[in-house]
């Protein structure tokens, strides 16, 4: 089963320095027919006005993915972590029992384009941790490259819940197929450009729930960046 889910029917906010789309219901966008995907829970679409960003605040018993498209976020925590992310890293946080951080883009006359990703863990109460990855470009050209397992080895970050993340680059003939095992749901993002997902048409912003699907199909990109999430249907 396939359920298309356009970029225009996301929910949205405008906070002057802070523009987001939401893909799931998230502050005071709420949609009971949009609450998650599996242990999902989160795609946030944000634009950080240069200068501003989110002051320290909590996060408790939740898998955070930060994946950043233009300009840079500098990322500071209670476990001790700064760092500042740019394209191509991959950030992950894991909440845990609880952690404080903040994100800020200190950049001047540059906005921050990123996706937030919230996943549900299959444990509760764990120590908290941090990992960052790098993702060469030509590492997702063309492919599907995993960027966050379970396992957390070749290069993708660990996350605890039995889901993965995959990021690709599309164009022209490009193809890539990711088989999915039975009773798994897979969720595609499309990042930016379009491609073909399972025959069905994508543009920036839209996603596909696919439900009893054995292969997550992309073709005929156009300058497509694509997330595809591989899920639990139970966790």
């Amino acid at each position: 089963m396939l359920e298309l889910r356009t970029s225009e029917a996301r929910g949205q906010a405008d906070h002057g320095w802070l523009k987001a789309r939401h893909s799931f219901s998230f502050g005071n966008y709420v949609d009971p027919a949009h609450m998650g995907f599996g242990p999902l829970r989160v795609i946030n679409e944000d634009r950080i006005a240069p200068g501003s960003g989110f002051g320290t605040h909590g996060h408790k018993d939740m898998e955070i993915i930060t994946y950043v498209l233009e300009g840079e976020l500098a990322h500071q925590d209670s476990m001790g972590n700064g760092s500042v992310i740019r394209p191509g890293d991959v950030q992950r946080m894991s909440a845990g029992r609880g952690v404080m951080h903040s994100e800020s883009n200190h950049a001047e006359g540059s906005e921050t384009h990123l996706l937030q990703i919230w996943i549900e863990p299959d444990q509760k109460g764990i120590a908290p941790s941090y990992e960052e990855q790098h993702v060469p470009q030509a590492q997702k050209d063309g492919r599907l490259r995993l960027v966050a397992s379970p396992a957390g080895t070749d290069g993708a970050v660990k996350i605890h819940q039995d889901a993965r993340l995959y990021v690709g680059l599309f164009d022209g003939d490009q193809a890539a197929d990711l088989t999915l095992a039975a009773n798994r749901l897979a969720y595609v993002h499309m990042v930016r450009g379009s491609a073909s997902v399972n025959g069905q048409t994508l543009a920036a912003g839209d996603a596909l729930k696919l439900n009893a699907e054995t292969e997550v199909r992309i073709r005929d990109g156009n300058a497509a960046e694509v997330l595809v999430f591989d899920l639990p249907q139970s966790f």
